[in-house]
């Protein structure tokens, strides 16, 4: 086995972005668990009721919270890539903007 050290990424440009997106949604998701939490404290009979399917809000509930947690993390790698796409190449359009000393 070949153990080569790691490829250097380099400064990421949209590190702030991703951190306030990731703070954002971590926000959104809490609260949507922190919903499932207070329904079990406070009304857990209601948790029995059927909702879909014929399953109880309990499985709903639960099955929801694995659906989104999935469909944020989609969403999540779809904008942040698309906002290192649009911040790298302005900085590589930067970079070209300038001639190195190679060019003189």
């Amino acid at each position: 086995m070949l153990h080569e050290p790691s490829a250097q990424a380099g400064k990421d440009n949209a590190a702030d972005y991703k951190m306030r997106l990731g703070v954002k949604m971590f926000i959104f998701y809490t609260l949507f668990y922190v919903g499932f939490a207070a329904i079990n404290v406070i009304s857990p009979v209601l948790m029995e009721k059927p909702i879909v399917f014929g399953m109880n809000l309990a499985c709903t509930y639960g099955f929801a919270l694995i659906i989104v947690a999935l469909i944020m993390a989609l969403v999540y790698n779809h904008m942040c890539t698309k906002q290192e796409g649009i911040l790298n190449t302005d900085e590589s359009q930067e970079v070209d903007s300038h001639p190195s000393k190679e060019d003189k």
